[in-house]
């Protein structure tokens, strides 16, 4: 559970202010990469292109000179009938095509005399004149009015009439070539482009078009930066159990020499960011074989039976290089429960995880091929496939603690030069709840925060304005009243108040009314050491200090603004908690009113159907909330009132500072560390017990008690 975070007045839309919750994956393992095969290289495309230039260049250059026909008019072909000077025609309808005995020119070299070669044409009117031309062979257009007659004509002057075209010298392969060449050259490209990508696993290879192919990517531990279990910190008990994993997978003879085989499977279950895939690369680099790594979802497809040929290809692979690790990451998204959803018995998913189970069946650990699987979600996974014989082993990964936070601090500060001031324990206890994921963003930003302000090294302060900024979001530039300024300081300063007077409370580390997000207010409250369990007394603390806020603004203005919409919201959710999961109502007694959280993730485990109670248990739940609720700001009114004087004086120095730690909290009010007011109470209210014992008789005393 993180730190608390009480806020001031939100924005006039009202909008709710909510801590912004880091994520992302542990320690800098980058899981995997899922990007398809490579395209081929540049040079590959430039060489595609200059063939193709080639092959143009060549068809002009050996190929015969084609003897393009002259176009001339009918006037000028009948003419050079009449003076003998048409060797041969063919005709198809009102076109013909020939050749002359002797070349002419058209249209005439001299525009004026229109004679070319003795040849008189006209001059054609209104157009210009085209570039005269000599050609032997020409074509010519008969007029639809022309008289029968020219058939004599061309017999009478030795004209051979063809029924076959008249050819032009052209070759029949140089056509060919030039016509069909860059296809063809086009096509073999990219059949080798087909048999590149079929060899490497790509998309046109294998299969339909290489969809059957594993989209796995292979880490080489000698290629890339090995990553073992120095890289890894704050989760040792998780090493621990993986050790044995990577004995066999070093030396298998070890094991298998009394007839004990090594778990198939092992299921990494943690919340996001807990270095569960950074685990498993460490795990292959300790055992120094590879690592194939695919997201669960990369299995599936459109098109049913992928994912079933994408898991055999894959084990195939890990088979070939045994010994080896899979790695699966998210495998809820197809190990999900059978049978929940009516979507058919041959769907995409559910075939997937058939072969799962049947290719975690067929292969014998003696192989040397482990999977590893990582989930968020181990309740909605199927029984099949959790059985002995599959996943063997469940690694639970939990948030680490404080020690494993400030272990996770030095590994990601190994490269950060970090100023005098920097105490990675301090800030270690300021993260709770904090994942790898989290503490490596927050290294992350405070070295850009200090490159930004142009130091040689990361101090403490940008640790801290860092750990703000994650949290709630960059500072904003808002322009507000000297009023605002000041009904903000007294919100914040009951919270801060309320959080050095309430005992069992967090300790107040810092108050600030700087706006940041969507908080024009901010006050931080840390634990002395991690919580993991959570007495009444405490969470009732927390309810107080959650109201601290609203408190205060009734308390010196005697009105109410929207300033406290996220302190109800987080006091409601956690007076129900009380109610409806921890049995903290004496009315409703030890019974269970809410569905199951997911440990893991936000939210419930399964969605929620109907009410598992009554109309007048729902009513009765919303009592004790309420009664909670109200209880906790009237004890809230009631501190504030008596501690009005340290109230004001905060008000007074977060007006003229803006921000206070802790020390200039205390000293500004004048009241003690949280522990030592705790401890002056309990002996005051042990003192005050014995006073009363000492005046009072034994029967009398016990029925006091």
């Amino acid at each position: 559970m993180r730190w608390p975070v009480f806020g001031s007045e939100k924005e006039k839309e009202g909008g709710t202010r909510q801590a912004r919750q880091p994520a992302g994956r542990p320690g800098g393992a980058s899981g995997t990469d899922r990007s398809r095969p490579p395209l081929p290289p540049p040079h590959v495309w430039w060489v595609f292109l200059l063939v193709l230039l080639a092959n143009f260049l060549l068809v002009r250059t050996l190929a015969p000179p084609e003897d393009e026909p002259l176009t001339i008019p009918y006037t000028v072909f009948r003419e050079q009938v009449t003076r003998g000077n048409v060797a041969e025609i063919y005709s198809q309808g009102e076109n013909i095509e020939g050749r002359f005995r002797e070349a002419i020119t058209y249209p005439p070299a001299d525009a004026e005399s229109g004679r070319a070669e003795g040849v008189r044409v006209p001059a054609p009117r209104g157009a210009r004149p085209a570039e005269p031309r000599t050609s032997e062979t020409f074509r010519t257009t008969v007029p639809v009015f022309v008289d029968p007659g020219l058939e004599a004509l061309l017999i009478a002057n030795g004209v051979e009439i063809s029924a076959e075209p008249i050819r032009t010298g052209t070759s029949p392969w140089a056509t060919l070539l030039y016509g069909f060449g860059p296809a063809l050259l086009i096509i073999l490209f990219y059949v080798w482009l087909f048999r590149r990508a079929s060899r490497q696993g790509g998309l046109l290879g294998g299969g339909l078009m290489g969809l059957g192919k594993s989209r796995a990517r292979r880490y080489d531990q000698e290629q890339e930066k090995r990553v073992t279990f120095d890289d890894v910190a704050g989760i040792d008990e998780a090493e621990n159990e993986l050790v044995e994993i990577v004995d066999f997978l070093k030396d298998p003879a070890k094991y298998t020499r009394l007839g004990g085989t090594a778990p198939k499977g092992v299921l990494l279950i943690g919340a996001p960011g807990t270095g569960k895939t950074l685990l498993a690369r460490a795990v292959a680099g300790e055992a120094g074989v590879p690592f194939f790594s695919m997201s669960a979802s990369e299995f599936v497809e459109m098109i049913v039976g992928v994912g079933a040929a994408r898991v055999r290809d894959l084990f195939r692979q890990a088979r070939e290089h045994a010994p080896a690790i899979i790695f699966i990451d998210e495998i809820d998204s197809i190990g999900r429960a059978r049978g929940q959803v009516a979507i058919g018995g041959t769907s995409e998913q559910e075939q997937t995880l058939n072969q799962i189970l049947t290719e975690m069946d067929g292969f014998s650990s003696r192989e040397g091929v482990i999977v590893l699987a990582a989930t968020n979600q181990p309740d909605v996974l199927d029984r099949a496939l959790l059985r002995p014989g599959r996943f063997d082993r469940r690694i639970v990964i939990n948030l680490p603690d404080k020690n494993g936070r400030e272990a996770i601090l030095k590994v990601h500060t190994r490269k950060v030069p970090l100023a005098k001031d920097v105490d990675l324990a301090e800030i270690a206890g300021s993260t709770p709840g904090f994942s790898g994921a989290d503490i490596r963003n927050l290294v992350n930003e405070a070295a850009l925060l200090a490159a930004r302000r142009n130091q040689d090294e990361v101090r403490r302060r940008d640790f801290y304005d860092a750990l703000e900024k994650i949290v709630l979001g960059p500072e904003r530039p808002l322009l507000l009243s000297q009023e605002d300024r000041e009904r903000i300081a007294y919100h914040e300063g009951g919270h801060a108040i309320l959080g050095l007077v309430v005992p069992g409370a967090d300790p107040v580390h810092r108050v600030s009314i700087v706006p940041r997000g969507q908080a024009l207010g901010v006050t931080y409250q840390r634990p002395d050491s991690d919580r993991y369990n959570y007495p009444e007394g405490y969470l009732r603390a927390r309810i107080i200090g959650m109201l601290g806020g609203r408190a205060a603004e009734e308390i010196v203005y005697g009105t109410r603004t929207t300033g406290a919409e996220n302190d109800i919201r987080q006091a409601t959710e956690l007076a129900r908690n009380m109610v409806t999961r921890w049995g903290m109502s004496e009315r409703l007694g030890l019974v269970e009113l809410a569905p199951p959280e997911n440990p893991y993730l936000r939210g419930p485990s399964v969605f929620p159907g109907a009410k598992p109670f009554s109309e007048e248990t729902a009513r009765l739940i919303d009592d004790e909330v309420r009664r909670i609720i109200d209880e906790c700001y009237t004890e809230a009114k009631r501190l504030l009132t008596v501690h009005r004087r340290e109230l004001d004086a905060l008000v007074k120095a977060l007006l003229e500072r803006e921000t206070l730690d802790e020390q200039e909290i205390l000293e500004v009010t004048g009241l003690p560390p949280a522990p030592a007011l705790e401890s002056a109470r309990v002996a005051e209210a042990e003192s005050e017990s014995r006073r009363a014992a000492s005046r009072s008789d034994a029967p009398a005393q016990a029925g006091s008690v």
